[in-house]
């Protein structure tokens, strides 16, 4: 598609100072954003698309979208080219606005590399002197937050408000590991029974070890082509039929709830541009940091109505040839891969040879024709960042 006279830029703004011993980097993304926004005669409220690079601290569009206020992004870019960066980020802008993903784009860059010069990497200085780091680092690190705490305290939340249950929990570990153990390439294939979860240490009440995923090396790739290319490869074409993407964050603990993630946006967007229900669906990858992730998900994701999702995973209903939604049928994150602690392109891959019906025999889903996968990137009980994709075999 071109982008030719499809955006403008309307709004600039070149932040004064040379030098910023007083002012953190997330300041001035937000000083130089506020100028902008008023250069354009548009408010923060206006923005539904966010743009950085590796110059955002935290988790870059994640943290600095929260930091900011910015309530009605619905396409976020963090791309990162090095200085390049951000004369390439008025293209994605302009590619995201022409396909209607969003219609006001903010693109942010700040630094304080002289303040830095003194204390080496991560933003260190002398003694007394203002240091950088993700801008609620200040507000929330003093609570004691890890990634296993902030799960379990989204679990311990949801049965708190729905009964969900642990056995329940523990239906989504069950499902992976029957999968898990046709693949010879899984980290952990032995199949284990509800028992056998909640008899395993607890990490971070009421997560017990096997409620979480594994930790590995590795990684993937994929190629997206276009359709005159797929056209001429002797392969099985799997087509892109929708995507949708969103933030979640705290907020400054506004209106804060822990039992819905941000699938409940990005999901509704890609069913929609595809024009499928999750109805539709034949297989499922869903991001499976810990089993609570996959429950939210699903229930956001419209597979079943929220607060029914421990009803929905329970009695092998996610197990392939058995229940009515396979997932994971490599044995995901819980048993399979989770490389180095990013499971999103493992779950595109498993739903490409789902589609391609090059799954393991004993797990391939018949006649599979429509599959999403979804991903959650960061903290579920925090800040994280949501997306959905929706394929079809062609």
């Amino acid at each position: 598609m071109s982008i030719k006279g499809k955006a403008y830029i309307m709004g600039a703004y070149e932040h004064p100072l040379r030098n910023a011993p007083d002012k953190s980097t997330p300041q001035i993304h937000a000083e130089c954003a506020k100028g902008a926004l008023e250069d354009a005669g548009l408010t923060k409220d206006d923005v539904d698309g966010y743009f950085c690079a590796g110059d955002a601290p935290g988790f870059g569009g994640m943290s600095m979208i929260d930091y900011m206020g910015l309530r009605n992004v619905r396409h976020m870019d963090s791309t990162e080219t090095g200085g390049s960066s951000y004369i390439l980020h008025v293209g994605h802008a302009a590619q995201a606005i022409a396909e209607g993903k969003c219609k006001v784009a903010l693109i942010t860059l700040a630094g304080r590399p002289r303040q830095n010069q003194f204390g080496g990497f991560g933003g260190g200085g002398r003694p007394g002197q203002l240091t950088d780091g993700p801008p609620e680092a200040g507000y929330e690190n003093i609570y004691g937050g890890t990634t296993h705490n902030t799960y379990g305290m989204c679990a311990m939340r949801h049965m708190y408000e729905y009964g969900t249950t642990s056995e329940q929990l523990a239906w989504i570990k069950v499902a992976a590991s029957h999968h898990a153990q046709w693949n010879e390439h899984a980290m952990l294939r032995d199949v284990v029974t509800v028992e056998d979860v909640l008899n395993s240490p607890m990490i971070a009440d009421p997560l017990h070890r096997l409620d979480c995923c594994v930790v590995s090396d590795g990684g993937g790739a994929l190629i997206v082509t276009s359709p005159e290319i797929a056209r001429s490869l002797n392969r099985p074409k799997v087509k892109i039929l929708g995507a949708g993407e969103s933030p979640k964050g705290p907020m400054g603990g506004h209106d804060l709830d822990l039992t819905h993630s941000g699938a409940l946006w990005s999901g509704p967007m890609a069913f929609e541009e595809a024009g499928v229900k999750p109805a539709d669906m034949k297989y499922a990858s869903i991001y499976d940091s810990f089993t609570i992730t996959v429950l939210m998900q699903l229930e956001d994701l419209g597979f079943c109505e929220k607060g029914q999702g421990g009803k929905f995973v329970a009695d092998g209903n996610l197990i392939s040839g058995v229940g009515k939604l396979p997932f994971n049928t490599d044995g995901g994150g819980l048993c399979n891969n989770h490389p180095t602690n990013r499971g999103g392109i493992t779950k595109v891959i498993e739903a490409v040879r789902q589609l391609r019906g090059e799954a393991h025999p004993k797990v391939q889903v018949e006649n599979c024709d429509l599959a999403i996968a979804h991903g959650t990137g960061g903290s579920l009980g925090t800040r994280h960042g949501s997306a959905t994709l929706i394929m079809e075999r062609e």
